[in-house]
């Protein structure tokens, strides 16, 4: 039951709130209500390839991390035991998601193919070997890119087939809004992280520094959305998205500045900006679809 306990814990808190639902939504509501093009059919199972996907990336995550021993820098005493299971687990839920992108791209055309490539070299080597995108300073960069542009515009093609450009703007706001995302939970991290080689932005920059990175990518995401639809980049609609994500990242601005010094009063700032990013995000899903 442990185990079971574990893989729910991982799909609910990522899938649902970090992860590809909510780009993955963009682009499928970019099409239906921008294109007139939905296949409930292809949806469904690119869905079922994500969810797949983000089991992978969590399962991989929770054992690489464990083995370079990153939680427990400072609390040498709670040794969390991850099983080789948990390797297992990553490496099926991996291959399932490359059975389901596969039989996409043939169905559906090669760009599926480049989109699922792009998006597996980033989730398998976030901290797997031997890359580990995260211990280079290339993991919020590879986050921000797959939940951006390649995992909308490939929820865009599944659709229609077809690149818009138009998307490729709208897709830049959960980029940001979830770079902005994984930087502000490095800020806790950050003597763990540096202890242990993890070279990601926050121990690079500092945590001041990472503050002022993730409400500039945060705040630049919402401008997008306020100011794209004067240059028919986007639907009018989409103005309310970046004026309701507003009030967040300013609540989230002000815990930020007071509280990043000391990790357990940072939590705040974090919540704040993680409902910036459902809400912005979110808004700009239902924005879109709207048919003009």
């Amino acid at each position: 039951m442990g185990r079971f306990g574990k893989l729910a814990s991982l799909i609910r808190y990522r899938f649902f709130l970090y992860a590809g639902l909510l780009p993955y939504l963009l682009g499928a509501a970019w099409a239906y209500g921008q294109e007139g093009v939905f296949h409930p059919r292809y949806f469904w199972l690119g869905l079922l390839g994500i969810g797949f996907s983000v089991v992978g990336v969590e399962s991989f995550n929770e054992y690489f991390d464990a083995r370079m021993g990153t939680d427990r820098v400072f609390n040498p005493n709670d040794d969390e035991y991850i099983p080789t299971w948990m390797l297992w687990l990553g490496i099926a839920a991996f291959a399932a998601a490359a059975g389901v992108g596969l039989w996409l791209g043939f169905v559906r055309g090669t760009p599926i193919f480049i989109y699922m490539g792009l998006g597996g070299l980033a989730a398998l080597f976030y901290v797997g070997p031997p890359i580990r995108w995260a211990y280079r300073g290339l993991g919020e960069i590879m986050i921000a890119l797959s939940y951006g542009p390649w995992m909308t515009l490939g929820s865009l093609y599944l659709q229609t087939q077809r690149f818009s450009p138009r998307a490729l703007a709208a897709s830049m706001a959960p980029a940001l809004l979830i770079g902005a995302l994984a930087v502000v939970n490095e800020i806790p991290d950050f003597h763990q992280d540096r202890l242990v080689g993890k070279k990601n932005l926050v121990v690079r920059l500092g945590r001041k520094g990472g503050v002022a990175l993730y409400l500039a990518a945060a705040a630049l995401a919402l401008a997008l959305m306020i100011a794209a639809p004067n240059f028919g980049l986007l639907p009018p609609a989409c103005v309310a998205a970046g004026i309701l994500g507003l009030p967040f990242l300013v609540l989230s601005a002000r815990a930020a500045f007071k509280t990043f010094d000391t990790p357990k009063l940072f939590i705040p700032a974090v919540k704040y900006i993680v409902l910036c990013y459902l809400v912005g995000t979110g808004t700009l899903a239902l924005a879109v679809a709207v048919k003009p």
